[in-house]
């Protein structure tokens, strides 16, 4: 159990059997009446955000949650099938517990898979991924001199902003985490 005047960022709390991430909280202390912790609260499996205030002295069970890197394999229909690479076992999620993923990793590539109590609920691709570009407007010699910039279709289907020398078949790095063009790989 922790209490409300013990949060800190990214801690999981259990409220009411739903998953919270804190994103970022607050001690006030008012000059009259009682001190309260302000918090916003990420839930870890819709990703719907809420502000919510709380006594300081309200406990809340830790919510454990499990990573795990997992192999993604092929999609059958509206399953994506996932390989725990100790165990072998197959893993098959719904669309929308990996969709976000999905943008950016292709077949046989790794991604970690989070789990609370057992049941996976997110999946997260790494960082930065290697990905080829199959579709984007032609570059023209002298567009490296200016800063400017165009929309490519990455093979997964994604689509980032790159620099105007990048041409189809080019492989570029990604960070996943903001979906943004990093450097040519």
């Amino acid at each position: 159990m922790i209490s409300a005047g013990d949060f800190k960022k990214g801690v999981t709390i259990d409220i009411d059997g739903v998953v919270w991430a804190i994103v970022d909280f607050q001690h006030v202390k008012p000059g009259k009446g009682a001190a309260f912790v302000r918090t916003k609260l990420k839930n870890a499996v819709t990703g719907s955000v809420l502000e919510k205030t709380f006594n300081p002295t309200e406990k809340f069970p830790k919510a454990h949650i499990d990573t795990k890197e997992m192999e993604y394999l092929y999609s059958d229909g509206d399953l994506y099938y996932f390989m725990d690479g100790e165990t072998f076992e197959q893993l098959p999620l719904a669309k929308e517990q990996c969709e976000h993923a999905l943008m950016y990793i292709s077949e046989n590539m790794s991604a970690t898979i989070k789990f609370y109590k057992g049941v996976a609920f997110s999946v997260d691709p790494p960082n930065f991924v290697v990905l080829e570009v199959t579709e984007t407007d032609p570059g023209f010699k002298g567009d490296t001199a200016t800063a400017g910039n165009k929309q490519a279709v990455l093979e997964t289907g994604a689509k980032v902003m790159v620099p105007l020398f990048i041409n189809q078949g080019d492989k570029i790095r990604v960070d996943t985490r903001i979906g943004e063009y990093m450097e040519r790989a």
